[in-house]
């Protein structure tokens, strides 16, 4: 799919930042990534709540091989293919997709005073510890007694 086919399919959903990305493009909307199109089709951005819509309407989850094995993507969906001659219907699923997106994203941040504690141990435990210079000796003077 190329990048202005992209464009007017999102139309309904509103502004879209599509970037090249692997062998496609990554489909962004308020900073945050949810969908990617790829040779093999349009994948959105899925969760335990969304899944179950792609499910029903017999959608896979995106895969790709390696040399030794087939790697699934579950956080990735496949868009049912009525879709994409449905506008309206595509930017409900969009608005889904990016809501799990964000979702997701609110998962990965630190949490709380904790959190910033452990990153900030973290970041001091990285820290390149400096050597002190040596002290020079001092030279033996004559003790004055009184």
């Amino acid at each position: 799919m190329d990048r202005e086919f992209l464009i007017d399919l999102f139309a309904d959903f509103g502004p879209v930042t599509i970037r090249r990305m692997f062998s496609g493009h990554g489909i962004s909307a308020d900073g945050t990534n949810f969908a990617l199109s790829l040779r093999a089709g349009l994948y959105f951005r899925a969760d335990e709540e969304t899944i179950p819509r792609f499910e029903a309407e017999g959608s896979k989850p995106f895969q790709y091989q390696t040399s030794t094995r087939t790697v699934t993507v579950n956080s990735y969906w496949q868009l049912p293919a009525r879709l994409f001659d449905d506008s309206e219907e595509l930017a409900q699923w969009a608005r889904a997709a990016l809501a799990a997106a964000q979702r997701a994203a609110l998962r990965k941040r630190p949490k709380g005073r904790k959190a910033a504690k452990a990153s900030a141990k973290k970041a001091k435990a990285n820290k390149p510890v400096k050597k002190k210079p040596a002290r020079k000796a001092k030279k033996n003077s004559p003790r004055k007694r009184s």
